[in-house]
């Protein structure tokens, strides 16, 4: 089991390094622009190092819209960070679940994600894996709630799609963590990533506020529960000035 952290794009591996990490996540983009990935300075070295690598998609993205203009160009940004991961050596490209607005049908949603993945996959496939989200908030998430996430699975499972699971979106969206990691496998049948993060906000929130393991509001014990049984790769995505502290906690915890 690998652990590290989400860490600067210009060089993660001096800060994978810096935080005693395994494993980074980083943008290779401006994650609130819709511009295409440039060629990552460092590609032949994160291609050759050790350490493992997940990309985030930029938070633009919404693959569910009704809206064309939201729709369309959240496909192609989204096939244009897949093919920049893989240049990186990345295991997989997380994206986050998307949403419809208030009054629609969020069964639209569903079929979006459904088409683009159909479509995908007849022109060949994506350049990495795709790691869908969950979501914190929104009453018409894709995946916030799991009875809207196991519809969704049902659309795309067959072609491949990955699970991340972010502690602190489940947190904040209602979901006890106890036994979550079986609950999720019972819909999607697989946990691909942990989003390891606490939060600074109650539980039902609906708010996305990580915090560090030290100082947020849910139980370190059940943080580290979360982490044994999912037995996969594991990000912290907390304030940068903790996360050497959030790796090493969790580390010993768990004895590794």
């Amino acid at each position: 089991m690998s652990i590290g952290a989400h860490v600067r794009d210009d060089d993660p591996l001096d800060a994978a390094r810096e935080r005693g990490a395994d494993v980074v996540q980083f943008f290779l983009a401006d994650p609130q622009d819709w511009k295409a990935p440039k060629p990552h300075p460092r590609a032949d070295e994160l291609l050759a190092t050790e350490v493992e690598v997940f990309v985030h998609s930029p938070y633009v993205v919404n693959l569910a819209s009704t809206n064309n203009r939201v729709r369309i160009p959240s496909r192609k940004l989204i096939t244009q960070h897949a093919d920049a991961a893989a240049k990186v050596g990345a295991k997989g490209l997380v994206v986050h679940g998307g949403h419809v607005n208030k009054g629609e049908d969020p069964q639209v949603g569903i079929d979006n994600w459904r088409k683009f993945f159909e479509r995908q996959h007849a022109e060949g496939g994506f350049g990495v894996p795709i790691l869908i989200e969950n979501t914190a908030g929104g009453d018409n998430a894709m995946a916030r709630r799991f009875d809207m996430l196991a519809r969704l699975w049902d659309a795309v499972a067959e072609f491949g799609a990955g699970f991340c699971l972010d502690t602190c979106h489940a947190f904040a969206a209602g979901e006890d963590l106890v036994g979550i990691v079986e609950r999720v496998k019972a819909i999607t049948g697989r946990v691909d990533l942990v989003h390891l993060n606490s939060s600074r906000d109650e539980f039902g929130s609906a708010r996305d506020r990580h915090d560090n393991i030290a100082t947020g509001t849910i139980d370190a014990d059940q943080l580290v529960a979360v982490v044994a049984a999912a037995g996969a790769p594991v990000v912290v995505e907390t304030p940068a000035d903790g996360q050497a502290a959030d790796i090493a906690f969790l580390r010993e915890a768990l004895g590794r």
